[in-house]
């Protein structure tokens, strides 16, 4: 495994990091989860994401099952705050967003759930135009000055308001945000634009969400007719898959894949390479539900590429790829 630090600050995570959206404490059982978070550790892979809105708290308590053996210092935990934890049926007027007050009391439920004192990267996972920049900067300073948070970042913020965060903290003294998670692939390149180049200019690193563009990038899907019974795209998982489940898409994925064949490599090693190819990325965050799906993964952070593989890999997706 190689390690890289977040943007301009100290702490290194590893290439590939392993996430729990879509997967543990839902879909995938939760031994079946732990093990393979353990497989994971066992490989190296020390930065493990999560949310509280994920399976409302079930896949954070997965995961404090999974790593309370483990020594707290070896990993970099991260987890998210923005989105409603109360009932559907009966929603509470506070429980969204990122006021001062969500995010301490959101904080506190999940250091409960994740089983540790700390939150080493507390992520607010959408922007809340609602609540003021200041406040929420303000509530996170916070939250690090207590020892209840290491380091705070963002995801799916937009560049102007990732920029306008570190301005604001730089101006009060306050520690700003480290990271950036946004979605990122070959077929999802829209924060190569800004996101990505704001982020180098104003230090923080990203650990991005979805590289293997929800597993189209694995090349398992040949046609939009025929899906394999046991995949995502088989399940309520093809919801968020409907930008790239085209015929179209899966042409030029097979095209990606011959490319993958001739280098010797799996074809989500790749992609995952392809992302990792770009500095201002600290860790490519990925999903797995069976051990061998760790072992995959976790290879790409090992291979060396050629410049000429990157580049066919590049141009087969780049045009069906959204910008």
């Amino acid at each position: 495994m190689r390690y890289r630090t977040l943007g301009r600050w100290g702490v290194q995570v590893s290439e590939i990091g392993l996430g729990s959206w879509l997967t543990y404490g839902g879909t995938v059982e939760e031994d079946a989860a732990i093990t393979c978070m353990h497989r994971a550790y066992e490989q190296g892979v020390n930065f493990f994401d999560t949310a509280n809105v994920y399976e409302r708290g079930r896949s954070e308590e997965v995961v404090g099952k999974a790593i309370a053996g483990w020594p707290r210092d070896a990993i970099v935990l991260a987890t998210k705050v923005y989105g409603p934890m109360s009932p559907p049926d009966q929603p509470w007027p506070n429980d969204r967003g990122l006021s001062r007050k969500h995010v301490h009391e959101q904080c506190e439920a999940s250091l409960r759930r994740l089983g540790t004192d700390r939150i080493d990267l507390y992520q607010c996972h959408r922007y809340d135009t609602a609540t003021p920049l200041e406040e929420t900067c303000r509530a996170m300073d916070d939250l690090v000055s207590a020892g209840k948070i290491v380091y705070w970042g963002v995801s799916e913020w937009s560049a102007d308001q990732i920029s306008h965060a570190v301005s604001l903290c730089r101006a009060h003294g306050w520690a700003e945000p480290v990271s950036s998670q946004p979605q990122y692939s070959a077929l999802w390149r829209e924060p190569e634009q800004r996101v990505l180049p704001t982020c180098a200019d104003r230090g923080l690193g990203n650990v991005v969400w979805s590289p293997l563009a929800m597993g189209i990038l694995t090349g398992k899907y040949r046609s939009v007719e025929d899906v394999p019974p046991d995949s995502r795209a088989a399940g309520e998982g093809v919801a968020f898959m409907q930008r790239y489940f085209t015929q179209e898409v899966l042409d030029a994925v097979a095209e990606a894949r011959a490319v993958a064949e001739e280098a010797g490599v799996e074809l989500a090693q790749l992609a995952l390479r392809w992302v990792l190819r770009r500095p201002e990325v600290s860790s490519a965050i990925v999903g797995a539900t069976k051990p061998h799906h760790v072992d995959a993964n976790v290879a790409a952070a090992d291979l060396d590429l050629n410049a000429e593989v990157l580049d066919r890999f590049d141009a087969a997706l780049a045009g069906v790829a959204a910008s």
